[in-house]
């Protein structure tokens, strides 16, 4: 069986672009044009997964990543991977479980997705971004030496932080009435906000690179290629709607309240660390995540291209 590269969250936001541009590279590859890709979905039956398994050198595989062993690696001959994880309260134990499988069954390099650099780091009030600390934290002790790997730190996803924009405008186009304008982003302060399908493909060149020892143990920052404040975006849905917006709501993260309730209540989750998410935005509007932050490897390997405004199209189109 040939070497393989396991993409985990291959239906997921950047999984997805890791899983399209991939293939292409391994072919111009000297070192790896025998790799063959996995992409793991939860169901082969959805559309994103049916439109992967047509991709040339791709085998879609069904399999829930938070039960894979060692011996299921080494079954795929896994030799890379490509891991998405979730970012709910128990990610630590799932994730670290999942690379000590990895480091047990010899797999050589693996990338993951983390979040804003800004809030990698113990004393941060959002819990996920202290779990994706811990994480890389544990990836760097001496007893995983023999498992290379990369983290990368992506801004704020652009569709989620322009998506109240855009349901605002298609709620005035059907009713020709305004509600308020909630809004994630600080009025004033600039974001470099990144489309998830610019991470992806930044992820797929680290995983084709003929020796990654260069990228062991980085932490990449990603941003997209330009910053956008909240009042760019207020000026972008009025443009859209023809008329002023009469309220708008900067800084809100009524987000996490309907998040806590129609998600993890029922769960009997704590509601004092699930809501502590609304904490994560504080550097940026702080003005800590601009796009001057950015890695100058990002910029050098596959800088990002998809600006606020070509999302913000996107979303209007769906």
């Amino acid at each position: 069986m040939a070497p393989t590269i396991l993409i985990i969250g291959a239906t997921g936001n950047t999984g997805r672009s890791v899983t399209e541009t991939l293939p292409q590279l391994l072919k111009s590859s000297n070192a790896l044009f025998n790799h063959r890709v996995i992409a793991l979905t939860r169901s082969a039956d959805s559309p994103v997964a049916q439109q992967l398994a047509k991709l040339p050198g791709v085998e879609v595989v069904v399999q829930n990543w938070v039960e894979i062993t060692s011996d299921w690696l080494r079954d795929h001959h896994v030799v890379r991977v490509f891991i998405a994880s979730h970012n709910e309260p128990n990610q630590f134990a799932e994730e670290s479980t999942f690379h000590l499988a990895a480091l047990g069954a010899g797999v050589k390099y693996l990338v993951r997705i983390s979040t804003t650099a800004a809030n990698v780091r113990p004393d941060c009030s959002a819990y996920y971004a202290r779990t994706h600390w811990a994480i890389e934290t544990f990836l760097s002790s001496p007893e995983f030496a023999d498992l290379q790997w990369t983290s990368l730190q992506p801004n704020i996803f652009s569709q989620f932080y322009l998506s109240t924009a855009a349901e605002f405008i298609r709620q005035y186009r059907k009713t020709g009435k305004q509600d308020t304008l909630r809004l994630m982003a600080s009025k004033n302060t600039p974001v470099g906000i990144i489309d998830p399908d610019d991470v992806g493909i930044f992820a797929a060149h680290l995983l084709s690179a003929s020796d990654p020892t260069v990228h062991n143990k980085a932490r990449y920052v990603l941003n997209g290629p330009e910053d956008i404040t909240g009042k760019q975006i207020v000026d972008l849905v009025e443009q859209h709607i023809g008329a002023q917006v009469v309220e708008v709501r900067y800084e809100d993260t009524s987000f996490a309240d309907f998040l806590y309730e129609h998600k993890f209540a029922a769960a009997h989750q704590s509601k004092n660390v699930i809501l502590s998410v609304k904490h994560a935005p504080e550097t940026a509007w702080a003005g800590q995540c601009t796009v001057s932050t950015t890695s100058k490897e990002v910029l050098e390997l596959a800088a990002p291209k998809i600006t606020p405004i070509d999302v913000f199209k996107t979303l209007l189109e769906d």
